[in-house]
């Protein structure tokens, strides 16, 4: 997973520097209103489904441009953790990862479908903001289902939107987003433990995205 967000963030910062001065989005064809994105973390999931750590991650935003400024969509989204998200890097996260200590007993799958707006600010920069309501079902390590709950997951991303091709249609946006979930109810007292050893909030996670409009 880390090798992944350095190489995608290598190249997103090889490509800002390569690229010519970006276009905005007012002056792509405005025949392609509409756009397909995924975060490029979820491909790291691929050919290690047996791992503790895999997230089965998948993600997927349906997005529409409202004009040049402004574009709201649907997130579909469902991960698996296998230990707190509330663990900051700074708190050693990939040391906590390493040593398993801060390990569920068991895992927790997150499943919810959502809404995001997004606001071009300057050229590619953008500001944008998710709201996901989420389906929580706890697992012990046999896979047996012991409790479900609900969690309202928020997101806050700042990135840059950068097109390819001759009609802009491909782009990636490298980004750096914040994460906070509220209204979080019945956690197994096992999970809870763990839970309330950190915090209810992540900061600072880097991330790539791929898209296509049409």
């Amino acid at each position: 997973m880390k090798k992944l967000f350095i190489i995608g963030l290598t190249l997103c910062t090889l490509n800002i520097f390569a690229q010519r001065k970006s276009e905005s989005l007012k002056n792509n064809d405005t025949n392609f209103k509409y756009r397909v994105s995924f975060p490029a973390i979820i491909l790291s999931n691929i050919g290690n489904g047996g791992e503790k750590t895999n997230t089965q991650h998948i993600e997927i935003h349906v997005k529409q441009e409202l004009d040049s400024k402004n574009i709201i969509g649907i997130k579909i989204a469902t991960w698996r953790l296998f230990q707190p998200m509330g663990i900051q890097w700074w708190d050693g996260l990939k040391d906590k990862i390493d040593s398993e200590t801060e390990f569920y007993p068991g895992y927790l799958k997150e499943t919810g479908i959502g809404v995001s707006y997004q606001r071009m600010l300057w050229k590619g920069l953008f500001a944008s903001v998710e709201v996901l309501p989420q389906y929580k079902t706890y697992l012990d390590e046999n896979n047996k289902k012991i409790a479900n709950g609900f969690k309202l997951y928020n997101s806050y991303h700042v990135g840059y939107h950068i097109a390819f091709g001759k009609k802009k249609r491909i782009f990636i946006e490298p980004q750096i987003h914040c994460q906070n979930w509220m209204f979080d109810t019945n956690t197994p007292e096992a999970f809870k433990q763990l839970d309330n050893k950190w915090k209810s909030y992540f900061l600072f996670e880097p991330n790539l995205y791929v898209g296509i409009r049409f």
